[in-house]
Formats: C-alpha cells, structure tokens, sequence
C-alpha cells in the first residue's frame, strides 16, 4: 500500500484526461476538462446536457466502467470516450495495435504496442449506460445510444479498416462532428413536445428523466492536497470518520498550523490532531454549507484512498489533506 511519497508520481502517471494511451504526449494534447469546455461552446449545447466522468456499473452491479463524455440531444445519447494516442491504429484481435515512430539522433525506431480495442469498450459501456437507465425506470430504445471514440492528437491516423468505422472520429472530423450538434439540437427544438414514437426522437419527458438518473452518477472522489496537488479516484475510508456519502459530500480538513503549538502538544504528551468537517450534500444556501458533523483525529491517522488506475490503496495522512470530494 503506497505512501504519500509516492504519490504524486501515481498521480501524474495514472489521472490524465484524457485518459493515458500508447504514444500520448500530454503538451500536444487538450486535457478532458479543456476538451468538455470545448464541446459545450462548439454545440452551443446547455452544461445539463453535457456530462464527463461519469461511472457506470457493469451488468454484474460490479466494476465501474468510465464514460468520458455523455451528450444529451433529442437525436439520442451519445456516449464518447476520447483518446490522446499517437501513432497508426489497426484493429487486430483481441487486441489493437498501435505503431509508433520514435526518432533518436537520426534513427527511426517504430515500436508496437498492444492496446484495448477501443470501440469494443465503448459499445459495452453503452450497453452498461442503457441497462443503467432502465433499471432506474427510464426506457430507451437501444437505436437513440451513440457510442463514439473521439482521436485528439493530429498525429493519430486510422488503418484504412477503421476509417469505415463511423463510431470512430479522427482529429480532422471532430469539429464538424461537433457541429452536427449544434444543427440537431435546434431540430429537437421545434419537435421537443411530439411523442417519441412518432418522431423516432427522445421526447422532452425522455430527455429530462435521462437528466434526472445522469446527474445522480457517479464520477470520481477527488482528494485536494495542503500542497495543491489533486488527487482524483475512490475515498475507501479513515478508521475515525464514519459517513453516509448519500448525505455527505464534502470533508474539510484543518490543522494545527504552527510549529510551536505541535510542539506543544508532544510535551504534553499529546499527539497532534485534525479537526474533520463533514458538510451535507447539496446544502447550499445564503449562509453556506450546511454542516453535517464534525470530528477530531489524529494527524497521522492514515486516509485510505484508491488513485484512478491504481490497483492498490494508497495511505494519505490526515494532516496533509485539505479536502475531499465525494462523489454521488
């Protein structure tokens, strides 16, 4: 189980957005919350209709799988995952394979890596979506989902099988891709009160029980660090705090702040301690946050927290903590 020490390694290494791929180079490269805000004023769509991170449970009620961006228009749900690669894909079985060129004092050196077929994934995360959606007593027909892979990188290029794929959008179709938005929404506009079945289109009810059921999705538990680093991922718990997520949603962390007062404290035989301030979900009014409860622990105590693509806990000290986002 990791330390903080090396934390901030995991973090860089395992919470890019989008998500990390074969070849990428992040400076090149849009993060997801750049590219989220890029698709809202390319759309000109409302930011209810637009969702990102969101985290659906497979059909076994088990893992949880991400969908990077989910739009919402009467022409149906899309659900898009976005990739930052860099290189030739081609689709090969079970796997795709992605070649890359790598030039090093005038030598070219051209490496295959393996990768996750990528339409394979969204279409099941799709299907994850919909089952999802109905067993929260919303029905869609399965031809209104859209599954989508959006390529960033300019330097992506698609093997010639691929390129027939229409789920499969390269860096120079994305914009126009985009744009098809804008044309549909008005569309949905003029028929937004015409029964889906006569339209072949989600109906205004639809498309406000989808909003209903996607703005209770989960995303990601987000840790912000007294150094300013963010750590994104799942909170697993703290042997003091005991909480009910449905009804909590944020912690807020505070130390003792001078030396001279921790040392004080140890003469005294006492170890230093945090004060933990659990704020109620969606509480927020004229006054602020409501709160929920309060704790006090010890500054050492050990916050268990799983980084996004970790495969092992990591411990975080109380008294390095800030706060902590919980998602729904």
């Amino acid at each position: 189980m990791p330390h903080l020490g090396s934390l901030f390694t995991q973090f860089h290494l395992s919470s890019k957005d989008p998500e990390s791929g074969p070849g990428q180079n992040p400076p090149e490269t849009p993060t997801l919350p750049d590219f989220v805000q890029h698709v809202r004023k390319l759309t000109g769509m409302r930011k209810e209709d637009v969702y990102s991170n969101l985290r659906i449970r497979d059909q076994f009620q088990a893992a949880k799988n991400e969908i990077n961006i989910v739009i919402l228009t009467g022409q149906g749900i899309f659900c898009i995952d976005v990739k930052a690669w860099r290189g030739t894909v081609s689709a090969h079985s079970p796997n795709w394979h992605v070649q890359v060129k790598e030039e090093e004092q005038n030598l070219t050196n051209t490496r295959i890596e393996q990768i996750e077929d990528a339409l394979k994934a969204i279409m099941t995360k799709t299907a994850n979506l919909r089952g999802h959606l109905k067993r929260s007593g919303v029905s869609v027909h399965q031809s209104l989902f859209f599954p989508r892979v959006i390529f960033l990188s300019p330097d992506c290029q698609l093997d010639e099988e691929l390129k027939k794929r229409r789920e499969l959008i390269s860096h120079g179709q994305t914009d126009e891709f985009l744009r098809s938005f804008r044309e549909g929404y008005m569309a949905w506009i003029s028929d937004a009160l015409t029964p889906s079945w006569l339209s072949g289109r989600l109906s205004y009810s639809q498309m406000e029980s989808v909003r209903e059921v996607l703005r209770r999705v989960g995303t990601w538990d987000r840790v912000s660090l007294h150094c300013g680093e963010q750590l994104k991922g799942d909170f697993q718990g703290c042997q003091y705090i005991a909480l009910d997520r449905r009804e909590t949603e944020t912690l807020e962390f505070s130390r003792v702040k001078t030396l001279s007062a921790d040392s004080l404290w140890a003469l005294l035989g006492h170890a230093p301690q945090v004060t933990v301030k659990m704020y109620k979900r969606g509480s927020q009014g004229w006054l602020g946050k409501s709160l929920n409860a309060t704790i006090t622990i010890p500054s050492n105590t050990d916050v268990i927290f799983r980084i996004s693509g970790e495969d092992t806990d990591a411990k975080i000290p109380a008294n390095t903590i800030h706060s902590i986002l919980l998602s729904n």
